[in-house]
């Protein structure tokens, strides 16, 4: 199994930005962590602060007849309020995407209440820190081995 994580903008500085929030730890150590964790599973990683770029990626990995990744982890960070273009390559994606955010959004600003991706992705985790992302792997998991209706 493939799982692909995709972090969006700012996510490249977790441990050092707002840790009250986003705790003390960067990603590519909790990343070390997940890929130990779940050596049965193949977790590639990508970040961009880029809102193109990260398009370009899900398209390359979720999109074909075939699809290279066999689940996506998306931590869209603020596109997730703001970007229907995202939304609307989730929508063509073959792959299912869980979105996750670190922190609950519903406990934070309103503009953060509304996601454009929720609609069009698999499921949503939010609020258990670095730990959402462990969630959506194993919730990735569980998709691929459901029988089929």
């Amino acid at each position: 199994m493939k799982i692909l994580i995709v972090n969006g903008p700012n996510l490249n500085l977790l441990g050092q930005r707002e840790p009250g929030i986003y705790g003390q730890s960067s990603f590519s150590d909790y990343l070390q962590q997940l890929r130990a964790r779940y050596p049965q599973v193949e977790i590639d990683y990508y970040q961009s602060n880029i809102e193109g770029e990260l398009i370009d990626k899900l398209q390359q990995e979720g999109f074909l007849a075939q699809p290279v990744a066999d689940g996506i982890v998306l931590n869209a960070g603020a596109y997730t309020h703001t970007s229907i273009a995202l939304h609307d390559c989730i929508r063509s994606l073959k792959s299912p995407v869980v979105e996750v955010h670190i922190s609950n959004v519903h406990q934070r600003e309103e503009f953060r209440h509304h996601s454009y991706l929720s609609a069009v992705c698999q499921g949503v985790i939010c609020g258990f820190g670095l730990d959402s992302y462990r969630l959506a792997i194993e919730a990735i998991e569980r998709l691929s081995s459901a029988p089929s209706l």
